[in-house]
């Protein structure tokens, strides 16, 4: 199905399964026990073999010797198998370094061994036996040192030409510009932290392997894991029905699938493994760390007339900048504007997409300056976001946005959360020894539009079954492709069978991105056309004007059940949603505003958030029930960010120190007061069948900035560099009485 039109009255907007709350299909399986995980698939493996991979013990260098002999005659012990013993490896097409390190190693804990035995135990025992010796190499783990000689890398309108972009002369309207601020601040690298380690189970059946992962992405993971293995697709079957979190980390192909499948070869026998928590955040991927610097010029009256946001960040050679300026080229009007990113290459483990990439740390700089140029401008800052609105893309003004209700959502959010008693003046409201702020920030990410395919089947007893490889990342997959089926084909979504995650299946958008929900359910709904097509032409109706409501099928004057049209054998229906060219006419985007009350301690500076308000307009909302589990976990992650979470760089040795969850922190539920959530009635037509576009991410985006701002209304102490731990403003508090 090609969606190159607005899209018109549909079945969708009958609403009467779509758009309704609806507990989790998955919910009982998994708080039961009952959901198998990449661990766990005991049902469909026997008897399997444990592995414990090895990573390096330098950052940077070479392996001149690896002795197996002593792990190899270790209890229990089936197979050891090294980059020697693997034979040539390929990198697949999402990965910045290879997954088996060795002779050559990139980064500190890259994989270079993999320890097969009958038990765990076992296992990691003699993968304390193996002897490596390394030459170590000079290696670069110094951000600030690294920028000093970064080049461009990104910036064009693709987010990857090696250029500035420019709109307008931004030198002259700042300099020209009576009012303006040139302020610089700094995020850390962060820890995707996810609750399922990443973990893959392998078996071979001839010259065939069965893979099950913890993976977002299937297809992505499919074409790169046959790529790395030398063989063809067909080959290969990836499998990930159940991924408990992935934040982006598991987006990619990671080294456990890679050394399941190795080590499974080689044992001729399954194999799972399990990364240990110490070695996932050196060895995996992670958000990288960013330096930002923001000027903005505008007139008296708190019109910008020049902005700039400069973002620097490290990755492997071969690696992309974290875009934390990107959202700068739409968010707000000016018309002189400049936008630049620089990429210092680092040996620190791989850099590369966690949720909201970009934008998360990106915001924390932007919507902290924006407080601080209304601050100068004498502005209320929700009076100053709303009066540089833009319904345009800045740069192309002739592109308008298909739906932008930031300020409806800003106007929203201050009367809901009492704005109007915020004190201006920082400092100036105490509870006791609290010292009390509000904050606020908006919220932007863009919807991409990505093609997505389901098959859909209507059996002789009526049910209907979905087939996808969409995974379901702890996000509700599973519950709106139900919803979806289930309107377009005039049945309750418990009549629906869904089936995800499988690379046997039609390729979907996936799981990253925020795309994964309307785009998924867009390909659910192009197949479930099909499939109506099919229903009316074996019930002789004219599929132009056939309604499906209530388990029934209707045209005109004749009417039959949906189950008396399964009844001649089983029909099928498949189809997938492709885009073309309205993306590029509008700008397809979602809005937010997010508000935040924090007390912070007189005495100690500890900071304390009291009351969380986010109000997102991200077109139709397919289930509001996982969409506000959706936003108040990406809350969640914004006050994470803000106050605590840092992976600590040592520069001597290039690797990240507090590599577990004891010593990287997390917010926990004592940190997270009640959370409110609104959606706006949105339904954008230019998105696609659905009129739906992302929510996930969106919730995140502009909290480190809304936390940042409270605090620096609570306190009069602004900080610049992320997390805002107490250290960094306690010696500046107001002085106690």
């Amino acid at each position: 199905m090609k969606f190159d039109t607005p899209a018109g009255a549909n079945p969708i907007d009958t609403m009467t399964v779509v758009g309704r709350p609806h507990t989790r299909i998955d919910g009982p399986l998994k708080v039961t026990g009952l959901a198998p995980y990449a661990y766990e698939h005991h049902k469909e493996v026997e008897s399997p073999a444990y592995g414990y991979v090895v990573g390096s013990a330098i950052a940077k260098g070479r392996i001149t010797n690896l002795d197996t002999s002593a792990a190899k005659a270790a209890p229990g012990v089936i197979a050891v198998v090294t980059a020697e013993d693997a034979g040539k490896l390929g990198k697949g097409n999402f990965n910045t370094v290879k997954l088996l390190g060795g002779p050559e190693v990139d980064h500190y804990h890259q994989a270079i061994a993999i320890v097969v035995a009958e038990t765990f135990e076992q296992a990691r025992a003699a993968a304390g036996l193996l002897k490596v010796d390394y030459a170590r190499a000079k290696g670069r783990f110094d951000l600030t040192e690294g920028l000093k000689t970064a080049k461009l890398a990104g910036g064009g309108d693709s987010g990857n030409e090696a250029k500035e972009d420019r709109v307008g002369d931004f030198e002259k309207a700042f300099g020209e510009a009576p009012v303006k601020i040139d302020v610089e601040y700094t995020t850390p690298d962060h820890s995707h932290a996810m609750m399922e380690p990443f973990a893959s189970m392998a078996v071979w059946e001839g010259d065939s392997v069965k893979v099950w992962t913890s993976n977002q992405m299937i297809a992505w993971g499919h074409g790169d894991l046959a790529k790395t293995l030398g063989m063809p697709k067909e080959k290969v079957r990836l499998m990930s029905p159940y991924v408990g979190g992935g934040f982006g980390g598991k987006l990619f192909l990671r080294t456990d699938a890679v050394m399941a499948a190795l080590g499974a070869r080689a044992a001729k026998r399954p194999v799972k493994v399990a990364l240990a928590r110490p070695m996932m955040a050196n060895n995996a991927t992670h958000r990288p760390a960013t330096h930002q610097r923001i000027r903005i010029g505008a007139t008296k009256d708190g019109t910008i007339t020049a902005i700039a946001h400069e973002s620097g960040s490290g990755d492997q050679p071969g690696g992309s900048p974290e875009i934390a300026a990107a959202q700068t080229k739409l968010l707000y009007a000016g018309s002189n504007r400049l936008i630049a990113m620089r990429l210092a290459e680092l040996d620190l483990p791989e850099g590369n997409a966690m949720r909201a990439p970009g934008e998360a740390p990106g915001m924390m700089a932007l919507e902290a300056a924006m407080d601080e140029m209304a601050e100068k401008l004498g502005m209320d800052p929700v009076a100053f976001r709303i009066k540089n609105d833009t319904q345009v893309d800045p740069a192309k003004p002739d592109r308008k946005f298909s739906q932008r209700q930031l300020v409806r959502c800003l106007e929203t959010g201050a009367e809901k959360f009492g704005w109007s008693k915020r004190q201006a003046k920082p400092g100036s409201v105490r509870d006791g020894k609290w010292l009390v702020g509000m904050g606020v920030a908006s919220a932007f990410r863009n919807h991409m539009n990505m093609t997505s395919g389901a098959r859909v089947r209507l059996g002789s007893d009526g049910i209907v079954t979905v087939e996808t490889d969409m995974t379901d990342i702890g996000t509700g997959s599973y519950t709106i492709i139900a919803q979806t089926a289930g309107e377009m084909l005039g049945v309750p979504a418990e009549q629906v069978v869904v089936k995800l995650g499988d690379s046997s299946f039609p390729v979907s958008a996936g799981s990253g991105g925020q795309f994964g929900a309307a785009n998924a359910t867009a390909g659910v709904y192009a197949a479930c056309v099909k499939l109506r097509e099919a229903v009316a032409q074996r019930l002789g109706y004219n599929s132009a004007d056939v309604t499906f409501k209530e388990g029934k099928v209707t045209s005109g004057n004749r009417s039959a059940s949906l189950k008396d049209a399964g009844r001649g054998g089983e029909l099928v229906g498949e189809d997938k949603i492709e885009f073309a060219g309205l993306d590029k006419a509008y700008q397809i985007s979602t809005f937010g505003a997010h508000f935040v009350e924090v007390g912070v301690d007189s005495y100690t500076g500890v900071v304390r958030v009291r009351r969380m308000l986010a109000v997102c307009a991200a077109g139709r909302i397919i289930n509001p029930v996982s969409a506000r589990s959706q936003v108040i976990g990406a809350m969640t992650m914004g006050v994470g960010s803000t106050l605590m979470e840092e992976l600590a760089v040592d520069k001597r040795f290039g690797m990240f120190v507090n590599h577990d969850l004891a010593s990287y922190e997390v917010p926990v539920h004592a940190d997270i007061p009640h959370q409110d959530v609104i959606f706006l009635d949105e339904a954008d037509d230019k998105a696609n069948p659905m009129k739906a576009k992302g929510i996930g991410e969106l919730g995140l985006c502009g909290v480190g900035g809304a936390v940042a701002n409270a605090i620096y209304n609570a306190t009069g102490v602004r900080v610049r560099d992320y997390p805002i731990t107490l250290e960094k403003h306690l010696e500046k508090l107001p002085e106690v009485a």
